[in-house]
């Protein structure tokens, strides 16, 4: 009787009943897959690598043994703010990638039904899956515990900013991932997820802050709310602000009395509320879309829409008397007339709207603040909007060959007579189209603010140009990796990976490089410099300091180069162009060579 009772407590108590056997089946499988190791190795080597740079730079490698061993505390306090940051945004942007496709995988590989014919209940998929892939990002964290312990050890840094920290960083990618294991309920490409959560993440903690503070400032509303108040309300379920106050007031304790009243439990406390939230509802519907997959409803339903839109097709044929016909290559047609939103289009559209009555409501509220004419104001906007459109030209082309791949379709491709340039045509054809939306927010605003005089008309050119290498150089490699890997995830990683090594890792080093105290040449220095011109976020700011006036285009200013005029700065854009645009056909060729291998 003791021994039962004992049990009965014991499992009753245990953390594996609230995972269930989805936890375990999802530990095995992580367990054997290779990308896993690949990704903790990858993770040290690069955690490694900035540290020792770190290290020199903070320590030096010149004067006495007494004046580096002073520096001890100031190395380790800069090391330890540099993991905490590296681990906070690294292990945010692969909560978002691992949970993308974690709940629709189950759904649209029809295994969903069939769970809710075992004891395992929704809730136990929802946290299963969850806890799964939350605990290969805690294993990155445990990997760089015992160093920030170590180190720590020197000085400088208290523990309450290490402890804090740590926690602040958990509770945010348990909510980001719940954010995107929710998203990948109603898409059934991992992409789509990415892209909802990454929008939904810049909406909750970026847009209405900004719109809250510009209200605030706009309407003078000092008197009815004080500044620290407004700021604690606003920026207390803020984790990028969260971290940011906890690292200022750790680097300067005397800079606290001037920072609004924030408490990192209190943050910790809503981001666990907000993802509680999240999973219940991500419980309810993941119950709802199974009951209607082992009951066979989903198939009926999905089959009424099919039979719907047959006899709806074969009215308008019989109306129009002939069948539409393929014109030019197959391929090109086919993505030129694939609808943008296949699913949810009223969802979509409603989306967009609001997001769209968001921006506006932004441009009112700097117009009534009169800083629409202001240098600052434009930059903002357009470092915001090129982000945008990267986010969009990252994840789109690294999706059209692994979706064909996953459908089953791509073997199918392959063997009708079409030939491989074709195919590939066609494919790059298609992932510029569904990139070009994403890019009308930033042409949009050039024109918009050139027609109204505050931004000079030669930009629409210089930006129109930057705008169309990033497209071609993005949608190349995105090909590549997309024939490269056999899952949509992967490609999108490797894009991503891309992209953060060329335009921010390398950057990085070479100017940690060059900040440490060794002989440097002047080559050497201009080389560095020059490479970051080629960063477009580098020629986006560039153009825009340089244009955005009321009277004539100002010299441009770039790093390496010093005071360029207008000729020779759209010179340098156009060579940049030509450099990305050569590397995306080398990207394109390697995609080409790469299609009849590993096809299934």
């Amino acid at each position: 009787m003791i021994t039962s009772l004992i049990n009965f407590v014991a499992i009753f108590l245990s953390p594996l009943r609230l995972t269930g056997p989805i936890f375990d089946k999802e530990l095995r499988v992580s367990s054997r897959r290779r990308r896993n190791y690949i990704l903790r190795f990858a993770y040290i080597t690069l955690l490694t690598v900035f540290l020792a740079l770190v290290w020199i730079e903070a320590i030096g490698q010149s004067g006495s043994a007494v004046y580096r061993i002073s520096r001890m505390a100031e190395a380790g306090k800069f090391i330890v703010i540099y993991m905490v940051w590296f681990q906070f945004c690294a292990t945010q942007f692969l909560a978002v990638i691992l949970l993308s496709n974690s709940i629709s995988d189950e759904i649209y590989n029809r295994t969903l039904g069939l769970l809710m014919t075992t004891p395992i209940n929704s809730f136990q998929i929802v946290m299963g899956k969850l806890f799964s892939k939350l605990l290969q990002l805690v294993l990155l964290l445990a990997i760089s515990l015992p160093l920030l312990a170590i180190i720590r050890v020197m000085g400088g840094v208290p523990w309450n900013y290490v402890i804090s920290s740590l926690c602040i960083t958990l509770t945010t990618i348990i909510f980001v991932g719940s954010l995107s294991l929710f998203f990948s309920i109603f898409s059934r490409r991992a992409y789509v997820a990415i892209i909802m959560t990454a929008l939904t993440i810049g909406f909750l903690f970026a847009l209405l802050p900004l719109l809250a503070v510009m209200s605030w400032h706009t309407m003078d509303m000092q008197s009815i709310i004080p500044e620290k108040t407004l700021f604690a309300v606003v920026f207390s379920p803020n984790p990028y602000c969260t971290m940011f106050f906890n690292t200022m007031m750790m680097i300067e304790p005397r800079a606290a009395a001037g920072m609004p009243a924030f408490l990192w439990p209190l943050h910790c406390g809503i981001m666990l509320a907000a993802s509680a939230l999240l999973l219940l509802v991500s419980v309810i519907m993941v119950r709802k879309v199974a009951l209607r997959q082992a009951t066979g409803q989903l198939d009926s339903s999905s089959g009424k829409r099919r039979s719907r839109r047959a006899a709806k097709g074969a009215g308008q044929q019989a109306f129009a008397g002939a069948i539409r016909r393929v014109i030019g290559p197959p391929i090109i047609w086919k993505e030129l007339r694939s609808p943008m939103f296949k699913h949810h289009k009223i969802r979509s559209y409603i989306l967009a709207s609001i997001g769209l009555s968001l921006l506006l409501a932004t441009y009112y509220l700097c117009a009534k603040a009169r800083i629409l004419n202001d240098k600052d104001t434009h930059l903002v906007y357009a470092i915001i909007f090129l982000g945008v459109g990267m986010l969009f030209t990252i994840v789109l082309p690294a999706t059209s060959i692994t979706s064909e791949r996953e459908s089953r379709s791509w073997p199918v491709l392959l063997a009708t007579p079409l030939d491989d340039k074709d195919i590939l045509l066609g494919k790059f054809v298609g992932a510029l189209r569904r990139c070009f939306p994403a890019w009308l927010l930033l042409l949009g605003h050039i024109i918009v603010f050139s027609l109204a005089g505050f931004i000079h008309p030669f930009a629409i050119i210089q930006i129109g140009i930057i705008v169309t290498w990033i497209a071609v150089f993005l949608s190349g490699s995105g090909l590549y990796f997309s024939s490269r890997f056999k899952h949509t995830t992967t490609a999108v990683v490797m894009n991503f990976a891309l992209v953060a090594t060329i335009w921010a890792i390398l950057p990085l080093l070479m100017v940690i490089i060059a900040s440490i105290n060794t002989p440097f040449t002047r080559d050497a220095r201009w080389f560095v410099e020059s490479y970051m011109t080629t960063n477009p976020f580098v020629q986006i700011v560039a153009i825009v300091w340089a244009t955005a006036t009321e009277i004539e285009i100002q010299n441009y200013h770039w790093p390496g180069f010093g005071s360029m005029n207008t000729a020779e700065s759209t010179a340098w854009i156009l060579t940049c162009m030509v450099g990305y645009m050569l590397l995306s056909l080398l990207f394109a060729w390697r995609a080409k060579h790469r299609f009849r291998r590993n096809i299934f």
